[in-house]
This record gives structure tokens, sequence and C-alpha cells, in this order.
């Protein structure tokens, strides 16, 4: 699913012709409405509530130019799936996204500080040799300015809205990674993004590689416990009245099959509470 279009997706059966209600059987319709990379993960998840819950019916309503938190404020969706708590709306921690930092694979560098990070992403470092890395300059790829990566990336490194405008934005995750592998000296890019594309990128053989920060590897098991510190929470933000329909997603998506559609699409599971 490509975020550049707005995508509905109505998943679900009938009411005529569906087979009768259930003991335990959610019943209702909601809107989940969201602009970031999480389409394919929050699709799958709303198809295996609704297998499981065969009158319960989803729209996913997705639009990389779209403001959730606000469709969800205003009634026209439900859920807004974000990386970022709103006053006035309640959350729901589903998962963790980890925020990797990729370079090409011809830049020698395996690892990085957060404090380097910084400094190169607000621009104060223009040349890699700055920070022990080749003799290249660095071309910044940056973020969307309306994708929730891009917000809890600033806030982690304490540099919003410190990115220069020269930084070339680049929207999707494929093609922030396309870019970095086909950018070659006397440049040498550097971007950030989600962990689930990028190991992709990695496993599948493209010519980029991911830095230890803060000589931490940025994988499942240190952003499930913190060791990793670039991370975001994947939210679902809804109102705070109670919501039924909500309210059984939320907990479908805690559950272990909810959890293990997560971790499949490259998000990291929350710990399981024993």
């Amino acid at each position: 699913m490509r975020s550049s279009t707005v995508i509905i997706l109505c998943i679900g059966l009938l009411f005529a012709g569906a087979p009768p209600l259930t003991a335990g059987d959610t019943v209702g319709h909601i809107v989940i409405a969201g602009n970031g990379p999480e389409a394919n993960a929050i699709e799958k998840l709303a198809r295996a509530f609704e297998k499981t819950n065969p009158r319960a019916y989803v729209d996913i309503l997705w639009n990389e130019n779209s403001k959730p938190v606000e469709l969800v404020k205003n009634g026209q969706a439900q859920i807004a799936v974000t990386g970022r708590e709103d006053p006035d709306l309640r959350a729901a921690q589903i998962g963790w996204d980890g925020i990797v930092i990729m370079v090409n694979l011809a830049n020698h560098m395996k690892e990085i500080t957060s404090q380097q990070v910084a400094d190169i992403f607000s621009g104060k470092v223009k040349l890699w040799a700055e920070v022990g890395g080749p003799d290249t300059r660095i071309l910044l790829l940056d973020r969307p300015r309306n994708r929730n990566i891009r917000d809890t990336f600033e806030q982690l490194l304490g540099i919003t809205g410190q990115i220069p405008e020269s930084a070339k934005v680049i929207k999707t995750d494929d093609k922030v990674i396309k870019t970095v592998a086909g950018t070659l000296p006397p440049l040498s890019a550097v971007t950030y993004v989600s962990m689930g594309p990028a190991l992709e990128a990695v496993n599948s053989g493209v010519a980029v590689r991911l830095l230890q920060v803060d000589k931490v590897e940025p994988e499942e098991p240190t952003v499930k416990d913190g060791r990793y510190k670039l991370r975001r929470p994947l939210l679902l933000l809804s109102k705070k009245e109670p919501n039924p329909m909500v309210d059984a997603l939320v907990a479908f998506a805690h559950s272990p099959a909810g959890q293990k559609i997560l971790d499949i699409e490259g998000y990291t599971p929350l710990e399981q509470k024993k």
C-alpha cells in the first residue's frame, strides 16, 4: 500500500447474509486514520480483527497529507495512528518503531553517538570526516514535516525545528532507502527511517548500512527494552468517552495474535506482562 494516495479499505461482510451473531462478537463500525508508514500493518491488523468479529466493520483512511488526530477530534474517524500523545485524546500503545540512522554501504562508519546525529541533522556538521567518517560531504535526507517519525526524531535529539531547509525531503521509506543506496562520493547520504523497512533492505542486499547509536545495535530486543534510544511508540488515539469497538480493536492489537502481526510487519511488540 502506498501512502501517496487516499486509501479507503472497507473490510468485512455486509450485514445482509452475515452469519448469526455469536456470544462475544463485537458489533459496529469504526474508521482508522493515518498518514505514516504503518499503513500495511494497520490494514492487516484490521482484517484479522474482522475475521474474529464478523459483525465488526473497519474502514481505513490513509492519506500522507491528512491530519489523523484532527479527524478523530471532529468525528470523521474513531482512531488515529500516531507516535505522539494528545492531551485531549486517550492513547493506547500497541508497539514500538525503532528509528534507524542509515548511510551508504560505502561509508565505512559503523557507529555514531546521539550527539553526533543531532549535530549532523541540525547542520552543525557538514563533513563526515568531522565525526570520524570518510572525507565526503554529508547529504541530509529529511522526512516530511507531517510524519510522526520526524516529530519524534527531532524531539529525541533535542533539535526540534533545527533541520536545515536545504535538506532534501523524501516522503516514502522505499524511495529514501534507494536514494541513500544510489548516492556516491563526493556526497555521502544519511537519513532516518523506520527499522522494519530498513532491516528488510539490509537483508535484501541493498547497499546501505545501519549505524549503531551510542554503541547499541538497532534491533528488536534493544528497541523493546529501551537500550536503543531512538524509538517511537506506535499509538492508537481515540476520544476519551468509551467506545466498545475501539476498546475491542485495541484489545486485539494487544493480544498475541495482534502483536504477532505487528512483529511480522517490522514493528517491535510490547513487553508481555507476566
